[in-house]
């Protein structure tokens, strides 16, 4: 018999958030290993936020947010709200109520920013590397560490020298600069909108542009990143940062 497409909607509904998640989606399994984790946590996040005042996000539930982020690839921090308003797994792995709303995107991003520096990021993992069942997982034999380049949010023409000669780029909002004939090196020159940036090239017969290093540290038996850092761009960094990574 054809069921009907009917529009009306019950006013209540007695279904239960925790019952619309298969018992078998892999999401399961991580929420417990970061439920187990952010208690190892609960000292750390009293002592970062004051008792008086308005309550603000949990810290517990920004980091699940932002777990969710990285794991479906959400471009923005707006997106990523709009997905915890309406996704029911979304809301189920944040623990956020079925009636509550989602969280302003720029409220969010200043609460989530405040728990980055304080470095409550890389405790949480951690945490999260030290228990049992993730640290039999990791093998200190079987690991590689690999980088990749960053492009600066700086361009070529902001690139002049540090002793403030040179000619500027020409008026208007993208001004031409004529490099050519021109010896430009980390060394003589720097970016005057980001002076961290370094003049890179990957290998002979690419072009050289500012950048940094990105590195990560996996552990190849199970695929597991174990750990992350950002450098100068050198051609150094990326030995150096293995060792950094490793003593850690």
């Amino acid at each position: 018999m054809r069921g009907r497409d009917e529009r009306s909607e019950g006013l209540f509904s007695y279904v239960r958030l925790e019952e619309r998640i298969p018992t078998d989606h892999p999401l399961r399994a991580i929420r417990r290993l970061c439920d187990e984790a952010l208690g190892c946590l609960d000292a750390r996040f009293e002592a970062l936020y004051s008792g008086m005042g308005r309550p603000s996000i949990p810290p517990e539930m920004l980091l699940r947010a932002t777990l969710l982020q990285a794991f479906f690839s959400v471009r923005s921090e707006r997106l990523l709200m709009e997905q915890i308003d309406y996704n029911l797994l979304f809301r189920w792995f944040v623990g956020l109520p079925m009636d509550a709303p989602a969280w302003h995107a720029t409220v969010f991003t200043h609460n989530r920013d405040r728990l980055l520096e304080a470095d409550v990021a890389r405790e949480f993992l951690g945490a999260l590397m030290g228990l049992g069942k993730v640290r039999k997982l990791l093998s200190s034999d079987h690991f590689s560490v690999d980088g990749t380049l960053i492009d600066a949010w700086a361009s070529m023409k902001s690139f002049r020298p540090k002793d403030g000669s040179g000619e500027p780029p020409g008026p208007g909002r993208n001004g031409e600069r004529d490099f050519r004939k021109e010896k430009r090196s980390n060394q003589t020159h720097a970016s005057t909108t980001d002076p961290d940036a370094r003049l890179y090239r990957k290998a002979d017969g690419h072009p050289s542009r500012l950048c940094y290093m990105g590195h990560v540290l996996m552990e190849n038996r199970n695929g597991l990143a174990v750990d992350a850092t950002l450098t100068h761009a050198t051609g150094t960094a990326e030995r150096e940062a293995a060792l950094s990574m490793l003593d850690r």
